[in-house]
């Protein structure tokens, strides 16, 4: 009976009620063994080896108890380099041992947005870049609409990184933009003074980044 690890009576009991399938619920169990053993940030091949997934599903797996906000990534220290991630399950206990807090947006409208993503990054996402979504939408409150109007707006500019979504958002909310109407008309607005400012200039090859300077930084 030696090398035991304790587990929570209430994910194993309570696991269905978080919509936890049985290979997400294997990997949190190898997750907390990995941690345990002092290995914080295991790969999707070091899993792998523990399981009988391969390890194609293991990184499958791991990008959905993001996308649910089962688990996420966090920085040992304050310093952003390479090596110093680990996985915290800390979402998966704060759901299982505290009171249910109700979300302001459905939550279809928080699920789409994963493969929103993807269709337009044509990839799936990594672990850092669900985190970053999941950011926007506990830590910064982001409405989902807001979000996907964002990711729209890169799109179209040609855009399509993090970075300048994060621009977009962070830009509407210092404006005080809530709703996907109030940023198309801040847009519309901001097109109309802009054609007429260069109505007034001589005529150049069209750049629509224009059309976007509110964008840019003061």
């Amino acid at each position: 009976m030696e090398g035991q690890i304790s587990i929570p009576k209430t994910l194993i009991t309570g696991y269905r009620s978080l919509g936890i399938a049985e290979k997400e619920l294997v990997t949190i169990l190898q997750l907390f063994q990995f941690n345990s053993e002092g290995n914080t940030f295991p790969t999707p091949d070091e899993i792998s080896e523990r399981t009988s997934f391969s390890e194609e599903e293991c990184s499958k797996i791991l990008r959905s108890l993001l996308q649910k906000q089962l688990l996420k990534i966090e920085q040992k220290d304050q310093e952003q380099r390479v090596g110093n991630e680990c996985y915290s399950l800390e979402p998966l206990w704060a759901k299982l041992f505290r009171a249910p807090v109700t979300k302001k947006q459905p939550p279809e409208q928080v699920d789409n947005l994963f493969p929103l993503f993807e269709q337009e990054f044509g990839r799936p996402l990594s672990p850092f870049e669900i985190e970053n979504i999941n950011i926007w939408l506990d830590q910064e409150e982001q409405e989902p609409a807001l979000i996907k109007a964002a990711l729209r707006e890169a799109v179209l500019m040609g855009k399509l990184n993090f970075k300048y979504i994060d621009r977009i958002l962070r830009e509407w909310k210092k404006k005080g933009i809530q709703t996907v109407d109030q940023a198309r008309q801040h847009g519309k607005k901001f097109r109309q003074g802009q054609s007429k400012n260069n109505s007034d200039k001589p005529r150049t090859k069209r750049d629509v980044s224009l059309y976007y300077n509110w964008l840019e930084e003061d």
